[in-house]
């Protein structure tokens, strides 16, 4: 059985290929935010989709069942999918996007390299979020991984030699370079003491790397607009806790040393004891649940 359906849509001259699939790290649902608006401004329309009975473990991401009235209706299978559309200036997107796979993870990047071959894909760009020890009152910044060098400064990257774990996107990318496509990463590097709620920032600056990497003409007003009230909200707390404030002025100093401490915030040298990433995020969360 093949795993790609193609559909009737036209496709777009020499798009670029926004990788966004559920299931790998999103800090702050940064990926998933940036998306959404991408998806909502453009409104791409299907271009092919990929078979999620040999892709997808339907036990771990059950079909939604709708039910009306006591009748059983539509059930819809998660599936990954590409869409293609253009920005307001004709410029071609295609965007891949759905549930990361759970099978065949070469077989679906080899069919995706192939399609972006067909679509005479331009430059594809993943997008992520990690959380790290950066405070939310500095700008987000990016991190690439990258095809090659070039491509690596121009967003910006983490220096040295690291091994991680890896999601399907950055497996995509390998097999689109592979056939002569660049591909780039973009990573928001996001507080990791509001990793856990939505942050409006991480999506802001994932929306705007795209753009000044890809020259697609994007609106990001809305989205400009959450992330001041984002920043706001998170003001408002923690200046109610000197503790709190602390540990974001001490993270500030680092960010403007030019240093980040990698993953969750490690134990901070010096001076009183500063509260964990942990205590900050729970308080974070009932404060914007209205809780606190």
């Amino acid at each position: 059985m093949p795993l790609i359906e193609r559909h009737e849509a036209e496709a777009p001259n020499e798009p670029v290929l926004v990788v966004c699939l559920e299931g790998w790290i999103d800090a702050g649902l940064a990926a998933a935010t940036a998306t959404a608006s991408l998806v909502e401004a453009i409104a791409p329309v299907p271009y092919a989709t990929f078979s999620g009975d040999d892709l997808v473990d339907q036990r771990a991401r059950r079909p939604r069942l709708r039910i009306d009235d006591g009748v059983r209706g539509e059930i819809a299978f998660s599936e990954p999918a590409v869409l293609v559309g253009a920005d307001p200036l004709g410029a071609g997107v295609a965007f891949l996007i759905g549930p990361e796979p759970d099978y065949r993870w070469r077989a679906f990047a080899d069919e995706v390299a192939e399609l972006a071959e067909e679509l005479e894909v331009r430059l594809v760009v993943g997008l992520g979020a990690f959380p790290t020890g950066v405070p939310h009152t500095r700008p987000v910044r990016l991190a690439a991984t990258a095809s090659d060098s070039t491509l690596a400064r121009q967003v910006g990257f983490v220096a040295g030699s690291i091994d991680v774990p890896a999601g399907v996107g950055e497996v995509v990318g390998a097999a689109c370079t592979a056939v002569g496509i660049p591909s780039v990463g973009l990573w928001a590097r996001v507080p990791h003491y509001v990793s856990g709620m939505p942050y409006a920032p991480g999506a802001l600056a994932l929306v705007e790397g795209l753009a000044a990497l890809s020259g697609l003409v994007v609106d990001t007003d809305e989205l400009r607009a959450s992330a001041e009230v984002t920043r706001r909200r998170v003001d408002t707390l923690i200046a109610e806790s000197e503790e709190h404030a602390a540990l974001v002025r001490r993270l500030e100093e680092q960010s403007d040393d030019g240093f980040e401490e990698g993953g969750v915030l490690g134990d901070l040298q010096g001076g009183e004891p500063l509260p964990s990433g942990d205590e900050l995020a729970a308080e974070l969360e009932r404060y914007l649940r209205g809780d606190g």
